[in-house]
């Protein structure tokens, strides 16, 4: 049996609509704050905002790397990172390159993945950093089982923190076999984000006890409220 805090702090409460505006922001902030989420995720341009109010909170905040495609030079890639990082950004979901992963071009994304976990741990070690987590978007919806296997071994090989499943503006969203799949190809060390298409605490049990710790959603409110403790419906190896 387990409390409603310990599956809050499994939920990045995401807001990443191109329309949001400050007052979603706000609410968004707010919101994760009162109900104790693990992470805010918010565009880019919302970092700087955000930040100054999650500040003092255990709330940490997030945010998207050349989103939703991937499809931008390495150079831009790490530029983005680090203003993300300086705008108060504790972790980043990073699309992988969708054009040069459906190219078999694995240099490329391997050089992209490998650069951006660099940024982010130079970042952390800093004069009292906290640790900056990497979490790499394969988009199961757009890739074959086989690229996506490539890609969680090419960023585990680098040290990236989690690999998550869709950036939301896929084909698809996620599925209790995408998160078999990934959990079986990183082992059990490496974080597995399930995000796209979540919307039910059903759905959200379903992929946590697929190997799931993190859930990223943008109803993570609706899910902790459905939440009935009594259930015991998460595992202890799940929640550790």
């Amino acid at each position: 049996m387990f409390s409603k805090i310990a599956l809050a702090k499994m939920i990045d409460q995401s807001l990443l609509k191109p329309d949001a505006t400050q007052d979603d922001v706000v609410s968004c902030c707010d919101e994760a704050m009162e109900f104790h989420f693990a992470c805010v995720m918010v565009l880019p341009c919302w970092c700087h905002f955000a930040e100054r109010r999650l500040r003092h909170s255990d709330v940490k905040l997030g945010t998207v790397i050349a989103y939703p495609f991937g499809a931008i030079p390495t150079s831009v890639k790490v530029y983005e990172a680090r203003q993300a990082i300086s705008n108060g950004a504790m972790e980043l979901d990073i699309v992988v390159n969708l054009s040069a992963l459906k190219s078999h071009d694995y240099t490329t994304v391997q050089r992209d993945i490998e650069e951006l976990v660099t940024v982010a741990n130079i970042a952390g070690l800093t004069e009292d950093g906290d640790d900056i987590l990497t979490k790499v978007i394969i988009e199961v919806g757009m890739t074959t089982r086989e690229e996506q296997t490539r890609v969680c071994r090419i960023a585990n090989a680098a040290r990236a923190d989690f690999i998550k499943t869709c950036t939301g503006n896929g084909p698809r969203g996620v599925t209790v076999h995408d998160v078999k799949h990934i959990r079986q190809a990183v082992g059990g060390e490496m974080g597995v984000k399930a995000a796209g298409g979540i919307r039910t605490l059903e759905q959200a049990v379903a992929l946590i006890n697929a190997g799931a710790n993190r859930i990223g959603t943008s109803t993570g409110v609706h899910i902790v409220q459905s939440y009935d403790q009594s259930q015991g419906v998460l595992t202890e190896e799940v929640l550790h």
